[in-house]
């Protein structure tokens, strides 16, 4: 491309009379590109916010990689030699037992309803932290250390708290079926009783933590749940939470029948692949907007060939190949898709970072899992909005540019 093509371009986007300014045309293509571009940037941030912010609050209390046991009784009760294997494959970090239950919760009050049971190693040196629950308890600590000495604390979610009223140095009951069997003389089902004493509150920002879910240590655990030595499973973390997937399928080739792995994506894969489905649909349908900018760069270009033509005309006449002609106009094409497209970044980083850091758009967390809409921009996404965008007004640049380039001299220097 000569200095001469990319001069005379250059003239075409400018307005007339000697200005240097760009035309009022040329500016609302760049505009539309501008919107196109910064919708597309910020849709796709929050759509990325969003993920980020559920996925961190789901592994708050989940964790990466989940061993489990096919069978009956769902347990394993060799586990300390199942662990000692988990913690040697390449790519875990830590790996502890864990039991879940489900059981009945009173707080010696009428009112009763059910929960789950979260059998934990209680915290202290040494103990791993294979999720971060323990780094969100607002009251108390994960020692369940209780004051009768026996180990009976147990710590709730804040929302379990607030609707049993039970805070720390309170006691609460827990109600087991496990392990069960009918009494002869009664011919019905006598569940088992045990009382804890409430030790600390977890809040976690994730409404089923929150509601649903108590924690105890994991002896405690054991004898709620009737497994005796056993656990429900090993909870593993890894090095790189997106590389699970590969360390959970080493870990079923390791371990072998009985044992299973789930990961953290294929627990919550519906919630997931729904977000992601939402973000692809968003992506498309913004994606118009850059191309309803597409047909504005046409219009504005044909109309350049239908003003210009003479000009083109006396251009041929003295010489000017077609192909300097095609060159010319996809020249002011890709100008308009440029600037559009780092005026559209501009505004689209500078409102997800001021989304993100003053949170203009406040949330309920008591209806939301969040308290403000996050953004969270990708290099990856960002690539291909670029790419898309540039690509969209070079393609749009074609139809003004052959047709300018296949006028016949003679007759675009007699056009009026």
């Amino acid at each position: 491309m000569t200095k001469l093509e990319i001069s005379i371009a250059w003239r075409y986007l400018r307005s007339r009379r000697g200005s240097r300014l760009l035309s009022l045309i040329s500016v609302i293509a760049i505009g539309g590109v501008l919107v196109g571009v910064s919708a597309l940037i910020l849709i796709i941030g929050v759509m990325n916010g969003l993920q980020r912010d559920l996925r961190e609050k789901i592994l708050v209390g989940s964790p990466d990689i989940r061993v489990l046991s096919y069978g009956e009784d769902l347990k394993i009760t060799d586990w300390p030699t199942v662990l000692a294997k988990v913690k040697r494959i390449p790519g875990v970090v830590s790996a502890a037992p864990f039991v879940l239950v489900e059981g009945g919760m009173n707080a010696g009050h009428d009112y009763a309803g059910a929960t789950y049971i979260v059998g934990i190693l209680p915290q202290g040196r040494g103990v791993p932290d294979v999720t971060t629950i323990r780094q969100h308890a607002i009251s108390g600590d994960f020692r369940f250390a209780s004051s009768d000495g026996q180990h009976r604390g147990v710590v709730l979610g804040k929302l379990v708290a607030s609707r049993y009223n039970a805070w720390p140095g309170d006691k609460i009951n827990l109600v087991s079926i496990s392990g069960v069997k009918m009494n002869a003389v009664t011919g019905g089902f006598v569940p088992k009783v045990f009382q804890f004493e409430v030790t600390g509150v977890v809040e976690t920002g994730m409404y089923e933590y929150d509601n649903s879910y108590v924690y105890i240590a994991l002896d405690r655990a054991q004898e709620f749940a009737a497994l005796g030595d056993g656990v429900t499973g090993i909870e593993v973390k890894t090095v790189d939470r997106w590389q699970a997937d590969k360390v959970a399928q080493r870990i079923t080739a390791t371990l072998g029948w009985p044992y299973r792995t789930v990961d953290w994506q294929e627990q919550n894969r519906s919630l997931f692949q729904a977000l992601k489905l939402e973000k692809l649909g968003m992506g498309v349908i913004l994606l118009l907007i850059v191309m309803v900018a597409a047909f504005n760069i046409v219009s504005t270009l044909t109309m350049v060939v239908a003003d210009k033509t003479r000009e083109i005309g006396i251009l041929k006449a003295m010489g000017m190949p077609a192909r300097s002609i095609r060159r010319i106009f996809l020249v002011q094409g890709i100008v308009i898709g440029l600037v559009g497209t780092l005026l559209g970044l501009v505004v689209g980083f500078g409102g997800a970072f001021a989304l993100e850091k003053y949170k203009f758009i406040p949330l309920d967390p008591t209806i939301y899992f969040i308290d403000h809409l996050p953004v969270a921009t990708q290099p990856g996404d960002v690539a291909w909005i670029v790419f898309a965008s540039i690509l969209t007004a070079a393609l749009a640049t074609l139809y003004p540019a052959i047709q300018a380039s296949r006028l016949y001299p003679i007759d675009a220097i007699r056009h009026e």
